[in-house]
């Protein structure tokens, strides 16, 4: 995979519309907001946000700043938008501490809420850490949660159910592994839930996150969360996602 300059990374993901004008429509975003701020923790994403963000208005002044949300709160419907400056400025972000991992031959979690879109992202940045001397941690065997099973595949854990791999937002599954190993990790790359639950534990964490889940945005504001790059997390195409992987990987140092 050729490593894109920067400018032709931000053509790529607005003409794959992993940025730019995103498909997750303004009303759904609102509503996420809304029920955030309203304290419906399915929205927490596995953070304690307290009574800190009980106004959507200020919930959306984040997502405008850190995720490229039109800021305006009369615009109720219709197109919303991710800035794809500021998708690849938290690639950059997160190459820094991926970088940093490599370095000090750190202890790395890889976990994934949507393995239809992002297993290949985060496998990819686990294989290149090994590479570079890393240990991708190996949860342990037996895990469960949410009436299904933690398991890990291509070294990112996910959650099965069913003889399927789900989707899911829950902070369970990384509860479980958190509380099963007898070390933590020295760092999360995740998503969803998983994210949020490994950094609300004190982890060194860093997030995917869709305009749609504002939670891992307000951790990051907070200083819960090390970094959390803005992008429509379940693209058509997987392979959509390939340009954005080569990138940050080369930005960390990690393109061998």
């Amino acid at each position: 995979m050729p490593i894109p300059s920067r400018a032709a990374l931000v053509d790529h993901l607005v003409r794959t519309r992993i940025a730019g004008d995103v498909a997750t429509p303004r009303d759904n975003n609102l509503s996420h907001y809304r029920k955030l701020a309203n304290g419906d923790r399915h929205y927490w994403l596995g953070l304690e946000l307290g009574d800190r963000w009980r106004d959507e208005q200020d919930v959306l002044a984040v997502m405008a700043e850190r995720c490229g949300v039109v800021d305006d709160p009369g615009h109720r419907a219709g197109q919303d938008t991710i800035d794809p400056e500021l998708t690849v400025d938290g690639l950059e972000r997160m190459a820094a501490r991926l970088r940093k991992a490599a370095a000090g031959r750190e202890r790395v979690l890889f976990a994934t809420g949507h393995p239809g879109a992002l297993l290949d992202v985060h496998s990819r940045t686990a294989a290149a850490l090994r590479a570079a001397g890393c240990e991708i941690v190996r949860i342990p065997g037996g895990l469960t949660a949410d009436e299904g099973y933690v398991v890990q595949f291509a070294d990112v854990a996910v959650f099965e159910r069913g003889a399927s791999l789900w989707h899911t937002h829950s902070p369970e599954p990384m509860r479980a592994i958190l509380a099963a190993l007898s070390t933590p990790p020295d760092l999360v790359v995740a998503d969803h839930g998983w994210a949020g639950c490994a950094g609300q534990h004190g982890v060194d964490a860093m997030g995917y996150a869709d305009s749609n889940d504002p939670a891992l945005f307000l951790a990051e504001a907070e200083g819960t969360l090390q970094v959390t790059v803005p992008l429509d997390d379940h693209v058509v195409d997987p392979r959509f996602y390939e340009p954005m992987t080569a990138y940050l990987l080369d930005a960390a140092g990690l393109s061998a």
